[in-house]
């Protein structure tokens, strides 16, 4: 038994003890000793074994499971294992609107966030014929869940996060993309617009745009190139909506002939189908590098692979022994087995290799660690379906002529071929802010270090706010070395061009078969026409989505702003993870 502390930070352990610690346990080994046998009861008789594999994964902070696992898994509290979840759709009647409100309501009780796609509901000033009344539109139904939200705060529920999207075609579109202009108002909600390609296309040739909803004619036509200057004039100003590339997404889908996806998970990283749910984890890439800052440093690929599979297992026990808020939920879990298995910890990782997150080099070694964890992770997943059985959902050909199962390797496509595959998602990279912050402040997803040196603020359990200096864990390790300054290959995101960000996030992308939280971080003076172009060039790159923020009036800048007055939906106390 190890007797050295595991938290080289206060504010770490306070994270611990807030979040994550369960009653009567004396140190976060312990924890981990929870999570792991409670995760390892799906394995029957032989739990016990697996359990100790479990705990040797969880040890060191080797890998993260999602927040909601870490603080319930064990725990003699009823609430899911689930950090996210995409909610049913919502039909067109005020029965079903208030039934999916209720449905919300019940997921975010159990701790779960929520996604809707609110692209269902007819547009404002439209009659309804049943009844003769005007419809109030959608953006005036996301004003009652951000009520219930707040409601459910009060409570003292988990800050759940929400997420609206809407379609770029929805006739209220115009109020969707300025809705959170007020910053007074959908406090609450994350924002992201469903852009189809056949927008970016007329966007490209300054086309008209029709505005349409089922079942009526075009509403009125508009510039696509107008619409998409409003979008992207919105995000400028207030950092909100992002935009999913809907059409990208739908064809990387591996159950693409079973679903339409429409919405995603709080932060984005899981796009998913009615009542589907985030199941994640992240493996910590700090916890992999041999001989940080020496000339033979290197990442220990073998040992990724390994804790990838042993990741794998784990995600998949947690669909088995989680408990869900609606039986809808665990019909579609149970049906498909999606899990989001992740890395964090890319830019700290990469400056104990000796990379600046900026450099080529960065980008081929990021891909390659990405690679190693997808094809680990796949034969993970084939060896489970062999053992356990292929996710009920699984149609051998439907499935390896799927957009991402189309480029696996020929060795795994062929065993997919031969056993099926257990999962049908399997990897995805989370923002993973607070479970970073609780391994030591490493770098969180595949961010890069905001700073090396900075002041964190963390929302206490009466309310109030305590400020801790924290300093990025590879600087940690650094200075214990007795070095002085930064490491050579130290860079800070504010000192990053714009476009690493996307060429970051565009080298992970052809190994993730959800999707990946990315938020580009511009400095404020940044001009609009640099903006914009970053969403273009995102569209081009292939990415399935694209957030920026821009420090601004209305919600401040990133990780400063008063809590007491403005409510960030993802923020480090409200993250989903």
């Amino acid at each position: 038994m190890k007797t050295n502390d595991p938290f080289s930070m206060e504010i770490s352990r306070l994270i611990w003890e807030t979040r994550y610690r369960a009653a009567g346990e004396a140190d976060i080994r312990a924890s981990w000793q929870r999570v792991a046998q409670a995760i390892a009861q799906a394995e029957g008789d032989a739990a016990d074994v697996w359990a100790e594999r479990f705990h040797g994964l969880l040890d060191g902070f080797r890998f993260l499971p999602a927040g909601r696992i870490l603080a319930g898994a064990g725990s003699d509290r009823h609430v899911t294992l689930f950090n996210c979840f995409v909610m049913g759709e919502i039909a067109d009647d005020l029965e079903h609107i208030f039934e999916a409100l209720k449905e919300g309501a019940l997921t975010m009780q159990q701790g779960g966030g929520v996604g809707y796609d609110f692209s269902t509901l007819r547009p404002a000033g439209m009659e309804a014929a049943a009844t003769g009344t005007i419809a109030s539109g959608p953006v005036s139904f996301m004003h009652i869940w951000d009520a219930m939200c707040a409601t459910m705060l009060s409570t003292g529920a988990r800050r759940g996060a929400m997420m609206a999207t809407l379609r770029c075609d929805h006739p209220d579109i115009e109020t969707f993309v300025d809705a959170k202009r007020d910053p007074a108002v959908l406090r609450h909600f994350n924002v992201s617009v469903l852009v189809t390609d056949a927008f970016m296309a007329a966007v490209a040739d300054d086309a008209d745009w029709p505005l349409m909803f089922p079942g009526l004619a075009a509403t009125r036509t508009l510039k696509a190139r107008a619409l998409w200057q409003r979008i992207l004039r919105a995000a400028y100003d207030t950092a909100e909506p992002g935009v999913l590339f809907v059409d990208t997404i739908n064809r990387d889908n591996t159950l693409g002939s079973l679903e339409t996806l429409s919405a995603t998970n709080p932060c984005g990283e899981i796009p998913l189908p009615p009542y589907g749910a985030c199941d994640l984890g992240s493996l910590n890439l700090t916890a992999f590098v041999i001989a940080p800052f020496s000339p033979a440093a290197q990442l220990d690929f073998g040992a990724l692979a390994e804790a990838t599979r042993l990741a794998v297992r784990f995600l998949d026990d947690v669909i088995d022994v989680s408990g869900y808020p609606l039986p809808a939920q665990a019909r579609e879990a149970r049906f498909k087995r999606r899990i989001g298995l992740g890395v964090t910890g890319l830019a700290d990782a990469l400056v104990l290799l000796g990379f600046r997150y900026d450099s080529e080099a960065a980008r081929q070694r990021a891909a390659q660690a990405m690679q190693t964890v997808r094809d680990a992770a796949y034969r993970a997943s084939i060896e489970l379906a062999r053992e356990k059985g292929a996710f009920p959902a699984f149609s051998r050909d439907a499935f390896l002529a799927s957009g991402f199962a189309s480029r696996l390797p020929a060795d795994l496509r062929e065993a997919i071929a031969v056993h099926g595959l257990r999962n049908s998602h399997l990897l995805a990279i989370a923002p993973a802010g607070t479970i970073s912050l609780l391994a030591n402040n490493c770098s969180s997803g595949i961010e890069p270090i905001f700073a090396g040196e900075a002041e964190r603020r963390v929302l206490q359990p009466d309310g109030s706010y305590r400020t801790h200096a924290v300093l990025d864990s590879a600087l940690q390790r650094w200075r214990a070395q007795g070095n002085s300054g930064v490491p050579p290959a130290f860079v800070e995101a504010r000192q990053l061009d714009p476009l690493a960000h996307l060429a970051m996030q565009a080298a992970l992308q052809p190994y993730v078969d959800n999707a990946i939280s990315k938020t580009i971080n511009v400095a404020a003076e940044m001009p609009f026409e640099r903006f914009a172009d970053l969403y273009r060039q995102a569209h081009a790159l292939g990415l399935k989505g694209c957030t920026v923020f821009r420090p601004n009036a209305v919600t401040g800048a990133i990780l400063s702003e008063p809590a007491a007055e403005r409510v960030q939906c993802c923020g480090i106390e409200r993250e989903a993870d």
